[in-house]
């Protein structure tokens, strides 16, 4: 952080890293210290990155393992618990904290004050240590891939998405659209805090999957309301600005390339993001409807008896026997007796066969049936 190099009436410099307002004659006794962005933030961007891998360590320890233990999760399982349970606390004190950033800057009240005024190079004590805390935090994430032991098929993502967030945020802070990032970040994280906390109930009960519908619907919301506050601050409001051209000791980048150039990566970044959600929500609605289509399909079950056509045809040999037998055995008279009685028995036996034969066929599609009748 630096001090202003020409002096400003009723401006005392503080610390060295930012500037102190006093009041003037005949207004309240309140004094208001604004602070800006320098080179000495890299030093405190550093230590509050330790801070966070040392409260990183602590959640996961004594929060996120305790309850890994006692619901024996699979190993990717584990995973993606650890990692919604840490981005679900990160995401839930960000949006408070911005929210009530935004409230006392009365920054939704007034949306004009997102260009108005331009360049915003001075910054209140939450709005710096708001931006300084986001950097520190995706600055861990680097080193957390390493100690976390991330499989090798997640590395990649995870760089992309903790390099997205770096470079959004750095840019807000160094280009002083820090009102609008401000605004964004919160939006963006409201939306993914429901998405992991849905993840969350999704593990512990499978059956409830009613939070990623709510999710997807404000995801899309999300990103149009994303593209249209950027189109009207960065593409009307400060294209319209007093102060144009490109001066940076001042901190003015109100150029038609800086634009241009914001606006096409903010663009970018929202149809990247909306290409992995429709691949997202594809896989998800083809694993449905393999899984519907397995509990439909009807199980096969092989029987044991034998055919109509061959059991026929074994009644028929077998009757043929028995007759030859008992002609050469018994008189003539008898053995006809016999016969007539024995194929009495086996037609009856027959006609129950068949019975159950039609019965099966009836319940079934007209394929199986071509499949099981004989003829």
């Amino acid at each position: 952080m630096e001090t202003p190099r020409s002096p400003v009436p009723y401006v005392c410099v503080w610390f060295s890293d930012g500037v102190c307002l006093w009041p003037t004659e005949g207004s309240e006794e309140t004094t208001l210290n604004y602070f800006h962005h320098g080179l000495k933030d890299l030093a405190t961007v550093f230590f509050y990155m330790l801070v966070a891998i040392i409260m990183h360590a602590i959640i996961q320890e004594y929060v996120l393992d305790k309850i890994n233990r006692k619901m024996h999760f699979s190993k990717t399982k584990h995973s993606k618990f650890n990692e919604s349970g840490q981005l679900s606390i990160f995401y839930l004190f960000s949006c408070v904290w911005g929210a009530s950033i935004l409230t006392s800057e009365n920054l939704l009240s007034n949306p004009v004050s997102l260009w108005e005024g331009y360049p915003h190079t001075l910054m209140p004590f939450q709005m710096k240590f708001f931006y300084i805390s986001q950097l520190g935090y995706w600055l861990h994430a680097l080193p957390e891939l390493y100690f976390q032991k991330t499989k090798k098929e997640d590395v990649p993502r995870q760089l992309v998405y903790i390099s997205l967030y770096l470079v959004h945020i750095a840019g807000a802070y160094i280009l002083n659209l820090n009102r609008l990032g401000l605004v964004l970040l919160v939006l963006h994280y409201f939306v993914e805090l429901l998405f992991h906390v849905s993840r969350l109930v999704y593990f512990s009960n499978e059956n409830r999957q009613s939070g990623f519908t709510v999710w997807a619907i404000l995801y899309v919301l999300g990103r149009l309301l994303t593209l249209s506050l950027s189109v009207l601050t960065v593409g009307f409001g400060l294209a319209g600005a007093e102060q144009q051209g490109l001066d940076l000791a001042a901190g003015n980048f109100n150029v038609l390339f800086v634009r241009v150039t914001v606006l096409a990566a903010i663009c970018a970044t929202q149809a990247f993001m909306m290409w992995k959600f429709i691949n997202f929500q594809l896989r998800r609605w083809r694993e449905h409807a393999q899984q519907q289509a397995q509990k439909k399909k009807p199980v096969s079950v092989k029987s044991k008896r034998t055919p109509p056509c061959k059991f026929i045809l074994n009644t028929v040999h077998y009757c043929r026997c028995f007759r030859i037998v008992l002609s050469q055995a018994l008189p003539f008279r008898q053995s006809c007796f016999f016969f007539l009685l024995n194929s009495s028995l086996v037609l009856l036996y027959l006609c129950k066969c068949f019975i159950g034969c039609f019965k099966k066929v009836l319940l079934r599609s007209p394929e199986h049936a071509r499949k099981f009748l004989p003829f």
